[in-house]
């Protein structure tokens, strides 16, 4: 009898209230039910649109690069064959896990398989960065209601670190944002294992990245899960010792540790003194890394600082700034990408833990703020692209270098300046123009003699020394279109093209 009372009472008793975050008593479910999110994913996909457009759009005018867009492309190239990802444009016969280990660029040789075109990667990349914005957006529209949810999808999708990766080419970086999103939500809302499970395929991504992982385990052990945690930590630091000083230095030329870290100007050699040293100084003398740091805080009006989950963020800006080279410290190309999730994750875990009291004062003086902050960045990065004539127009340019592209056959060996290089990585051989340790002997030679600074020369005249000097070897112009020249070579003429200075 008294069963059968608790069964009626549990068919017939409305469920108990569900209870909101304010009430610090239970946490709301992370499913995504369809009527809260809809418009969020809606979101997701206007991100998507216009990180396709401003990508592909810069491609189609010949403005993006052989490094990089060119060189990942050949590294999936090679992957969707069945081959080791070999990038000529690093070197001949280079392989890709030599200079990062990236080996999830093969998760996406399946569709470049079907598609064999450097959009494709583009595309992929747009998807990746939009995806994003899901969990993070989500999850402040359950802390804080929807306009605390606009504020953050569009700080995420329009900031300035989405930006730079989305106006310069490819990069592996870009599998990692949508992790640290979702892995990030997932540590602030206490869902430790599914914290881990996102967090442990950002190894696959970069070798820097299990630095992070660890972290992520370190968040987890602090948060009470201790077992789960301590095992991440050793995952992530364990993964990142074996690329970095096993994988990585196997495919390098050479072989060595130190071959690789000096590709990557890395100030590792003088130790840790040389590694803190290199911090501090840029991190408290005038330079760009102070800069890249408050820019990165200021969209959140710095309430990022809050939040534990902005540790996430310090072995990026670590390695970063230790490193010597300048590209690393800077808010531009696609080094904060990563960063992105991480500081919009922390702001909604500071907001989370606000009373009502405060909420209900600072919110909208927060939203305010870090809306006024992302608007006032808007005009400096490649998003505004879309709204500028130049972005649309045609340009005799793109002709010229399609009409002189097109007499080049598939399949043969070429040396390309830089920003040709990523037009013909997907149907030629093709190494960089000008850059030590190159294919000394290409068939074909294309340039664009119109830039001051084309990439790897110092000046236009550099350029123009060293085309003169392939004609003393035999190099004939067989093709010139505007600023575009063709330089050719009969395959059987043995004679050696000289290595360029170093």
């Amino acid at each position: 009898m008294a069963t059968e009372l608790r069964e009626t009472r549990g068919r017939d008793e409305p469920p108990p209230p569900r209870r909101s975050v304010e009430d610090g008593q239970c946490r709301p479910p992370p499913g995504l039910t369809a009527p809260a999110t809809a418009w969020i994913w809606a979101f997701a996909c206007g991100l998507f649109a216009l990180y396709a457009i401003v990508s592909v759009r810069l491609h189609l005018r010949m403005l993006s690069t052989g490094f990089d867009l060119g060189l990942n492309e050949q590294a999936v190239r090679g992957w969707a064959h069945g081959h080791w990802p070999i990038v000529e444009l690093e070197g001949p016969g280079f392989n890709q896990l030599g200079d990062h280990f990236s080996p999830v660029l093969a998760t996406i040789a399946p569709l470049y398989r079907v598609f064999p075109s450097p959009i494709t990667l583009l595309l992929v990349q747009a998807a990746l960065l939009a995806v994003a914005a899901v969990p993070l957006t989500a999850w402040a529209q359950r802390v804080a209601g929807r306009p605390a949810a606009v504020v953050v999808a569009l700080g995420y999708g329009l900031s300035w670190g989405i930006a730079g990766a989305v106006g310069f080419d490819f990069h592996e970086v870009c599998f990692a944002v949508p992790l640290m999103a979702f892995c990030a939500v997932a540590l602030g809302e206490r869902r430790y294992p599914a914290a881990a499970c996102w967090a442990l395929p950002m190894l696959l991504v970069k070798e820097d990245l299990g630095v992070t992982v660890a972290v992520v385990g370190a968040l987890i052990a602090w948060g009470g899960r201790r077992r789960l945690g301590l095992v991440t930590v050793a995952a992530g630091l364990g993964a990142s010792a074996v690329e970095v000083l096993v994988l990585i230095p196997h495919f390098t030329p050479g072989g060595t540790f130190s071959a690789w870290r000096a590709a990557h100007g890395s100030v590792g050699a003088g130790g840790f003194g040389g590694v803190s040293k290199a911090f501090t100084i840029g991190l408290f003398q005038p330079d760009t890394k102070p800069t890249t740091v408050v820019l990165l805080l200021a969209p959140t009006a710095f309430l990022a600082l809050r939040s534990r989950l902005i540790l996430l963020a310090v072995p990026t800006l670590l390695w970063r700034f230790a490193s010597s080279y300048w590209t690393y410290w800077s808010s531009g190309f696609h080094y904060n990408a990563v960063l992105m999730p991480v500081v919009f994750a922390a702001l909604v875990e500071t907001i989370s833990r606000w009373s009502p009291a405060v909420r209900a004062t600072r919110l909208r003086e927060t939203l305010v703020a870090g809306s006024v902050v992302t608007a006032m960045l808007l005009p400096a990065h490649a998003f505004w692209s879309v709204v500028e004539p130049s972005t649309w127009r045609h340009s005799h340019r793109v002709d010229d270098a399609g009409a002189v592209l097109a007499v080049i056959p598939d399949g043969t060996q070429v040396q390309a300046t830089n920003r040709l290089a990523a037009q013909l990585a997907g149907r030629t051989s093709v190494s960089m123009f000008g850059r030590p340790g190159e294919r000394p002997n290409p068939e074909w030679i294309v340039i664009e003699d119109a830039y001051p600074q084309n990439w790897p020369f110092n000046d236009l005249d550099e350029q123009r020394r060293m085309v003169e000097v392939a004609q003393k070897l035999g190099y004939q112009k067989v093709a010139q279109r505007g600023d575009f020249v063709l330089l050719h070579r009969p395959p059987d003429d043995t004679r050696q093209f000289p290595p360029p200075p170093s």
